[in-house]
């Protein structure tokens, strides 16, 4: 099999690993000029919001010196070193924007043949940007290019988005903009910080992933309340839905800058007036710069409709993975996880390879189209139909359906049953 991934970053290094170490013909392609997507462009204050024991991945620990939230500058070169570690830079053709992916008899990428794709280039690149009526005089700038606060120097900053980047950037604009900064936000987050009770917060989370969701749910709001308290007793909105339900906003810092003036909550935006920006209360704040942290959309220019459906977020795949019309075609990192997202693409990549090497074979396409349906009901039942239900996954339980996934279709394959 000669197999083209889409990408370098962190799921196209995890799918180009796997698909070498089963014996497959890989070639990866990567805008950047070198590996590690997102995280050889992050904003310096970034650090991983999941520890590093629940974030590497399982064939490469992460060194036991490093501390447990190691910051985006480490785990780039984290992931360069994963690339060197497993001869995968040979494979990899650095500073090569693709723009041309379809298959007649085989699939070509950029008019070059191959017999399998597997799109690997990530969903947070692509900005989503909301749209208000009347003008805004000042500066608007999306999330995704902010590098380091002196952006902010004696500016009036405000922050739209409860997300990660939302709150880190709020910290980072506290200390160099006119304070305080102002964070919009129409609906509210459980705020989770790095640390419950000397551990790291996810570390909970996993003692309790064999437990059923919505137990797991109680019990955890439970220790977050003991903890830190609600969201609303820092006057932040309260949360529009269950922890485990909307994706938790993971910050040590947030609070304390809110409890201390520095940071003010807001809520959300109905217009703009020149130089003032209108929120949903009726007050109006003069404002000089806008950060927009507001999530990213699913962008795959290079793929037609006839891959992707009229909404790449609501693509349905068999596991997450597959294409339900050609399994050749494949997505790894389509999704978002409850927790880290390292051990998730290591996953799905070492199904992608058990099947293109020829020790995994799928189920017949109605059982699949069955088990899409159905992943997908409990999905909306958990996260509701407009959060993005496709792309949800339960990160405990997802990666070990995944190697169970694997242990069945090899099962398939030792009783005679073919692709």
């Amino acid at each position: 099999m000669r197999v083209a991934v889409i990408g370098a970053g962190a799921a196209g290094l995890a799918t180009l690993k796997a698909l070498l170490d089963a014996g497959c013909e890989a070639v990866a392609y990567e805008r950047n000029q070198q590996p590690g997507g997102l995280w050889t462009e992050a904003y310096s204050s970034l650090h991983l919001n999941t520890s590093k024991g629940r974030t590497e991945f399982a064939e490469f620990p992460m060194p036991a010196d490093w501390p447990d939230y190691p910051s985006a500058a480490r785990i780039a070169g984290y992931l360069q070193q994963y690339a060197e570690e497993f001869g995968l830079t040979p494979h990899i053709r650095l500073g090569t924007e693709v723009t041309t992916i379809d298959k007649n008899e085989t699939w070509t990428v950029d008019s070059e043949p191959y017999d399998a794709v597997v799109i690997a280039n990530g969903h947070n690149w692509h900005p989503r940007l909301p749209d208000y009526p009347g003008t805004f005089d000042g500066t608007q700038m999306h999330a995704h290019d902010y590098r380091t606060p002196d952006v902010f120097t004696d500016k009036k900053v405000l922050i739209v988005g409860m997300g990660n980047s939302a709150m880190d950037i709020a910290v980072d604009a506290s200390y160099t903009a006119e304070t305080p900064v102002l964070l919009s936000a129409r609906h509210g987050v459980h705020i989770v910080p790095k640390y419950l009770f000397g551990r790291p917060a996810d570390a909970t989370g996993g003692a309790i992933a064999a437990l059923p969701w919505r137990l797991r749910q109680r019990l955890a709001e439970t220790l977050l309340r003991v903890a830190v308290g609600r969201p609303e007793n820092y006057g932040l909105p309260a949360p529009s839905g269950g922890l485990f339900q909307n994706h938790p906003t993971v910050s040590d810092t947030i609070l304390h800058r809110l409890t201390h003036g520095e940071v003010a909550p807001r809520p959300g935006i109905t217009r703009f007036d020149g130089a003032k920006v209108v929120f949903t209360d009726d007050t109006a704040e003069l404002v000089d710069v806008i950060v927009w942290a507001t999530g990213y959309r699913v962008h795959m220019p290079f793929l037609s409709q006839r891959w992707l459906g009229p909404d790449p977020e609501a693509l349905p795949l068999y596991q997450r993975v597959f294409h339900l019309d050609d399994p050749s075609l494949a997505f790894v990192g389509l999704m978002q996880s409850t927790g880290a997202a390292f051990p998730v693409v290591e996953a799905q990549a070492k199904l992608v390879a058990a099947y293109h090497s020829g020790s995994y074979v799928l189920p017949p396409q109605e059982e699949q189209r069955r088990a899409v349906d159905r992943a997908l009901r409990g999905a909306v039942d958990r996260w509701g139909a407009n959060a993005r239900p496709h792309m949800r996954v339960d990160f405990d339980r997802y990666v070990a359906d995944l190697n169970r996934e694997i242990a069945r279709g090899a099962t398939g394959i030792a009783r005679g049953v073919t692709r």
